[in-house]
Parts: C-alpha cells; sequence; structure tokens
C-alpha cells in the first residue's frame, strides 16, 4: 500500500518546485497561506509577477468538502490556479473544479514526491474588481485613488468603500497590475514575510 501523503510533504516539494521555477526573478513573490477576499479564504501558494497564480494543496488527509467553495473566491481574484492533490482525489476534484483550473498529482516515488500535471489550466476571465481591490489594505488601495486624483471625500471613509471605489473607477487590467505591483513590494505581512 502506498505511503499516505501529508499537506506538508506536498508543500514542500511545490514550494522548491515553484522556487526553482522562479530562481533569480526578483518580479515574482512567492507567499504562502495569502488571504484573499478580504481574509474570507486563503489560498495554500500564490505566485506574485505578470499574473496572480494560485496552488491549493488537498492531500490524503484532507477532505473535498471545502473545495467547490474555494474555486468559486479563487475564481474571484486569482488568474490562474492549480490544485495539487494526491491520486485519491483526481477525479472528484475534476469533476468539482472549472475547466480553467489546473491540475496536479502529487505521487510518492524511489525518488522522492513528485508532482506531475494531469490538466491543463487557462487564463481565468471571471474575476470580480472588487474582489481584486480587496487584496490591498486600505492604505494601499487610497493610495492609488489619491494618485489618480479619486480620494476627495474618502479619507476618512471604511476600507469597504475605498475599495469599492477603486474597482469601480480603474479599468480591471489596470487594477489587476496595480496590486501584483503593490503586492510585490509590500514590506509587512501578517505573519512575517
Amino acid at each position: 500500500m502506498a505511503r499516505l501523503m501529508r499537506d506538508s510533504d506536498i508543500r514542500a516539494v511545490l514550494t522548491a518546485q515553484l522556487q526553482r521555477d522562479h530562481d533569480g526573478d526578483s518580479s515574482t513573490l512567492i507567499r504562502q497561506e495569502m488571504g484573499l477576499c478580504a481574509g474570507e479564504r486563503r489560498i495554500d501558494i500564490a505566485v506574485i509577477n505578470g499574473q496572480l497564480g494560485g496552488f491549493e494543496i488537498k492531500s490524503d488527509y484532507d477532505t473535498l468538502a471545502r473545495l467547490a467553495d474555494q474555486a468559486t473566491a479563487y475564481g474571484r481574484v486569482l488568474d490562474q490556479a492549480t490544485l495539487v492533490t494526491t491520486q485519491r482525489y483526481l477525479t472528484p476534484a475534476t469533476d468539482i473544479l472549472p475547466d480553467w483550473w489546473q491540475i496536479m498529482c502529487a505521487q510518492v516515488e524511489e525518488a522522492g514526491v513528485t508532482l506531475t500535471s494531469v490538466r491543463a489550466g487557462q487564463e481565468n476571465e471571471e474575476q470580480d474588481p472588487m474582489a481584486v481591490a480587496q487584496l490591498l489594505w486600505r492604505d494601499e488601495a487610497l493610495q492609488e485613488l489619491r494618485a489618480r486624483g479619486l480620494a476627495q471625500g474618502m479619507t476618512n471613509k471604511r476600507r469597504w468603500l475605498i475599495w469599492e471605489r477603486l474597482a469601480a473607477e480603474v479599468p480591471l487590467p489596470e487594477l489587476k497590475q496595480v496590486v501584483r505591483d503593490r503586492l510585490r513590494v509590500r514590506q509587512e505581512w501578517p505573519g512575517g514575510r
């Protein structure tokens, strides 16, 4: 019987692979456990560069009970998403996830855990500008409004109203670029950099 894999087994291999893939690329930030949708959800690993990509891990010790809701939330924000799971969940996860998600299988082999793509991903074309704006902290969003001359009357407003204004006033492609740029240079993160 094959050894059951834990999240930590898959995460270590996936993180190492992502670091190799982006080695020397100062425009890429790899972030563990990044909050999305105002902290409502967390993607296991985010890769931020010219796109915002996310990796969700489902090990043998997980369930797929939350996967449909996670896919919906992640689809509001991410340009690309990848599920990394074990043989146990390949078929049911494929039935749950939208076609634009990539699916990778983690397997234990003699050399250790290997990751194999079993379904190619595509670009997500359904992001929600409000959910994208929510990746910014209140002050960051307010600074972006100020830079565009849109901050009048917003200085003392709640973050939701600031995000709402930013999402309504800045075209989505530009908003996505602004958010990625801000995230890549952010110095302070919950839990450290």
